[in-house]
Formats: structure tokens, sequence, C-alpha cells
């Protein structure tokens, strides 16, 4: 079939739905080879992205103007619905456009039977306001954890733990505007390299904007665009990671000065956007990195990272858990930044939101603890340990931390919040909290929520 921005969407759609993709992996693929105008190439991806994120309150609507629930309408119908209703209550498409060129979809790629129903329960959600929609959503709805949840299409587990991470800050009542920034696409953030050799300003063309970050030192944003036109001419010095991806590799390499000859460890290396950034900083220190991951697929992404400073950055495949053990001499600095459910990524993995379980988070606790503990281990006297997950979760931050230092009483905290306002190039708002560590926060600093924390092991 002749590809358009539509049908790609649902392609993709339907490889997350059936084969646990991630969609940021996914579409790019699709894009690249499918010939499409930029315009469309920007349709297609709004339709993907933005139906992920709101796949919950749509499926509420869907189920009001088609009077069933949506277990019961057949997969591929009900992925088409979803097309259908954002382009009708969030994009403003045309409604006779949205509803003709979703209806031909379903023709297309789904059973002819369903054509008539799709048909009609998408001109169902043309005849009314979104607004009413809304309100009908949330007509019954008791508590705000379920307002919540419909309005800003999270599950309530999330929910509740979102808030609990706000508490520790005394910030619950930033809750509708952390919800609400999860469901808008960020904006494309760069890094450029410590010791770079080349310009910033050689390398952008004329009609492209980047702005400074106001967290990261090394950090930019991007005004819209194709990023490739920034990172390619600059031989992997200029690369696309999120600022607080960056600073949490920059807490750890700034902490203080860098020593001729140390040694660092990146536990966790893949995909590698931490470990490039410690390389660059440990090429102008004199240290040297080992990048260490247990996937070797994910082993060859950090390599084709930490290309610019490959002189400095060993990649090597193992269990970091075996870390004590593979590397005896020890290190003297560490980064863990430990397998997590990802919720504090949500607006670049949106489907992540309907995949993670709150089961999901005791087997990933035991794997945190045993990951840092083995780092603690591997930590030379005198040395530094960053811990760091891309989750707000408390069982996934502090207890994970609160545990390693009850373990470990040979370690004291630090405060990565003093080091974060000393490499920020503006002082970084982290609430009230009086705890060490860092939580960064998409709302409020335009960042993935990552977290920090900072310790060091008795000389």
């Amino acid at each position: 079939m002749q590809p358009n921005a539509r049908l790609i969407a649902y392609e993709v759609l339907a490889e997350v739905r059936d084969s646990d993709a991630y969609a940021n992996l996914v579409l790019p693929s699709r894009l690249r080879d499918s010939g499409l105008s930029a315009a469309d190439r920007g349709f297609a991806t709004e339709l993907v992205y933005g139906t992920l994120r709101m796949q919950g309150y749509y499926d509420r609507v869907i189920e009001l103007a088609a009077k069933r629930d949506v277990t019961s309408i057949d997969p591929v119908a009900l992925v088409i619905l979803r097309l259908g209703a954002h382009q009708i209550l969030s994009m403003r498409v045309a409604g006779h456009a949205a509803v003709n060129e979703t209806v031909d979809l379903q023709k297309r790629v789904g059973r002819q039977s369903a054509v008539g129903f799709v048909n009609g329960v998408l001109r169902a959600l043309g005849r009314r306001e979104p607004q009413e929609w809304l309100d009908d959503v949330l007509e019954g709805l008791s508590t705000d954890d379920q307002r919540f949840a419909a309005e800003y299409s999270h599950p309530e587990w999330i929910i509740r733990a979102l808030r609990t991470a706000l508490r520790a800050e005394g910030r619950t009542d930033e809750l509708p505007t952390l919800l609400a920034a999860d469901n808008i696409p960020p904006l494309v953030s760069l890094a450029e390299l410590p010791g770079s050799p080349i310009a910033i300003a050689e390398r952008i063309p004329d009609d492209v904007t980047l702005e400074t970050s106001n967290i990261s030192p090394i950090g930019y944003t991007l005004d819209g665009g194709d990023p490739s036109v920034v990172t390619g001419p600059s031989n992997g010095w200029m690369r696309v990671q999120d600022q607080g991806s960056q600073v949490a590799a920059l807490i750890l390499s700034r902490a203080r000065g860098i020593a001729e000859g140390e040694q660092w460890l990146d536990l966790c290396a893949g995909p590698g956007g931490k470990s490039a950034v410690l390389g660059a900083e440990a090429r102008l220190g004199g240290a040297h990195v080992i990048a260490n991951e247990v996937v070797p697929a994910r082993a060859n992404l950090v390599r084709r990272s930490i290309l610019a400073v490959q002189d400095t950055v060993d990649v090597v495949v193992g269990d970091g858990r075996t870390a004590p053990e593979r590397f005896p001499d020890g290190f003297d600095r560490i980064l863990v930044d430990a397998p997590c459910t990802g919720l504090g990524a949500l607006r670049r993995r949106p489907e992540a939101r309907w995949r993670k379980s709150p089961g999901d988070i005791p087997p990933l606790s035991v794997l945190q603890d045993e990951l840092v503990n083995a780092a603690a281990e591997a930590l030379k006297p005198g040395g530094l340990l960053a811990y760091v997950t891309c989750s707000p979760h408390r069982a996934e931050t502090r207890q994970v931390v609160n545990g390693l230092l009850k373990k470990h009483p040979e370690l004291t905290e630090l405060s990565a919040r003093e080091v974060l306002n000393g490499v920020a190039p503006h002082e970084v708002d982290l609430g009230d909290s009086d705890e060490l560590s860092v939580q960064l926060w998409p709302h409020r600093h335009g960042t993935d929520a990552m977290f920090v924390a900072l310790l060091t092991k008795d000389a």
C-alpha cells in the first residue's frame, strides 16, 4: 500500500501494541523510508505520540460514543478509533477529513464489517465539543485520583506515586501541572560534549536557533526541525540528550576536581549518553572510563555514542552485579544509572504508562539494590558514587539510597543539590525538601524526572 501519514501511524501503534515496541525506536525508521514530506512526517509523529499519551482518555470517550467497553472492540478498529479521536478532539483536524480519512484507513487495514461501526463512532465524536466529552468522562468520578487519571490519561497508581514524590518537596499542588507536562511533546534537547574541538557557531545553519539551557552548562534546546542539521556535522560532539541526563553525569564528574589517572565506571551504560559525557569530562581531566553494559546490543549503542571520546572510554559487556569480582582494583567514581520503570520519561515514551504496573516495582527495586551495593563494594576509599534513575517513584529513589546507607555505614551521602547548583548556569528550584538528593521534573525544569544521589566512601 502507498504509505501516508495515517497508515504509518497505525503501523507503528500496532507494533507497539503487538510487539511491546517503543514508538521512539520504530517511528523514525518508518518515516525515513516513507518518502513523506516534512509536513506529513510531522503529522504522523503527532498522531503516534499524541494517541499514545492520551490513550486512556480516548478509550473512555470511545466507550461513551460506542456504548460498549473498549475490550469488546476489534483491536484493529480500536487503534483506528484512537487515531480518529486524537484528530477530532485534540488536533482539530477538519471534521470531514478526520472521519473520512480514518474510515478509509479501516477499509485498508481492518475488517470491512467494522467500517460502519468506525464511521458511526467517529461521527458521534465530531458532533460534540471536546469539553462536552471531558465533562461526561469526569461525571460521577468521586476522587481526585480518578479524575486526574481520566483527564490526564495516567493510570491511578502512577498518579499516587507522583503525588508521593512531590509531597517530599512540599509541592503536591503541582501534580496537575506535572501530569499535563507529561502530555506535552518535549523540546529537542542537545548536549555539546565538553572539550569539543569545533566551535558550536561554526556548525549551526543560519535558519536554526539554539537556546542555552538553564540547568545544564553543556545543554541547548532546538526551536524545532531536524536536529541532525546540528548534530550531523559535529562528529559526535553534539548529540540529542535530555538535559536531566546531562546533569546526572556532570554531578558525578564535577563534584570535585579530577586527579590525573582516576578510574571511572559507568555500571549500566546503555545506550551511552551519560558515558559520552563522562568520557569527555574524563578526557579533559586525565581520567579513564569503563562503560559496562550487560546487553551486547546495547553495548554496541554505547560504542556508537562514545565515538568522539573513544580514546578515553572502554566499553565492556558484563553483569554490573559482578563488578567487584571483575574489577578488583576498584574505581574512583562510579555512576549507577539503574534500570527502572522509566516513569520520569513519559513525555518521550508515553506507552510506558500503559505497559508498566505496580508489580514491576519490587523486582526492579531488588535489581537496583543489587547493582548499587555492587558499586559500593567496587568503589575505592574516598571515591564518589552517583545513583541515578529516570523515575521519581520513591521505591526506586530514596528507598534504594536509604537502604544502601544502612547496609554500608562506610558511605556518606553528599549534597547533590549543592553540586548541581554549582554546575548549573542558574539556581535550580528543587523544592523545599531537606533531602540531599536531586529530583528533577518535566513541569518545573523541562527535563525528564531524573533522580540523582551522590555518595562518598570513607577514606
